[in-house]
């Protein structure tokens, strides 16, 4: 598993640094756009949806969501707002998997979960290409927010199995520790300090800086842990096969759902977008 997981990530590393360098941000808007129609599939299974066509409605739908939210590129004074919302959502889910009772079971289809799937989907879009296409070093600061997640994963996972005691969420994902929330949370300090430097700061920016990649990492545990919770009431281990090693789409980026929208809405108050 290990193997396959590393000879997975040797391969899409490389190609999504690419995309996000290189590409326009037009087209790298209809990648992200293959991608989350990639997830969508994947939630319309968490949601109940068995049947391919009734999975490939849902992608519809998420796709013209997408598009519908496309037009507010341009429209600035509505992003804000838009994305503070989303971040109270997931401040709500936070609160959600702190009291999640365990042992709940869903069977059949759920138009909740199908509609928390679009609030999961669409904001993640929207929030990387908006930093794509508005940001003065735009390409940069999404490429940051990767190393800054995929930072945070390896801080948890070596901090988790050398200290790792305490459960941070038994009944949602028994695996994680909050020593390995504590080993994220350094990487992200560390991080924060780099892009300080990168962007040129004066040392006045640092602590927001640092605040905002703190949140940041915390969000992103709980876009993990929220994709966990709709596995475990599914009984699944993954949200799919596409990712050899990885599971699914949706296990790549559970964390990116949550981090997204509070690493973009942090930049636009610090003036960065």
């Amino acid at each position: 598993m290990l193997k396959q997981r590393l000879l997975t990530a040797l391969i899409l590393v490389p190609l999504v640094v690419a995309a996000v360098l290189l590409l326009p941000s037009l087209y790298l808007a209809m990648l992200l756009g293959l991608a989350l129609a990639l997830g969508a599939n994947e939630w319309g299974r968490l949601s109940g949806l068995g049947f391919c066509l009734h999975r490939s409605l849902y992608i519809l739908l998420v796709t013209v969501a997408l598009l519908a939210v496309s037009l507010l590129f341009d429209q600035h004074g509505w992003v804000m707002p838009l994305l503070s919302l989303v971040v109270l959502w997931w401040l709500f889910n936070i609160l959600r998997l702190w009291r999640y009772p365990g042992g709940v079971s869903l069977e059949g289809f759920s138009p909740l979960q199908a509609a928390e799937g679009l609030l999961v989907l669409v904001p993640t879009w929207f929030s990387l290409v908006y930093l794509h296409y508005t940001a003065e070093r735009g390409p940069g600061l999404m490429l940051f927010l990767l190393v800054l997640i995929w930072g945070a994963d390896s801080g948890a996972y070596f901090a988790g199995r050398r200290w790792g005691r305490v459960k941070l969420a038994p009944r949602v994902s028994p695996g994680k520790s909050r020593e390995g929330v504590y080993g994220a949370l350094v990487s992200a300090l560390l991080l924060g300090l780099w892009l300080g430097w990168w962007l040129e700061a004066p040392l006045a920016d640092y602590p927001g800086l640092l605040l905002l990649c703190l949140l940041t990492t915390i969000f992103s545990v709980a876009g993990d842990l929220f994709e966990s919770l709709m596995k475990r009431q599914r009984s699944m281990k993954d949200s799919g096969t596409l990712l050899p090693g990885h599971g699914g789409m949706m296990d790549r980026i559970d964390s990116l759902t949550a981090a997204a929208p509070v690493f973009v809405l942090g930049l636009i108050v610090m003036g960065r977008v």
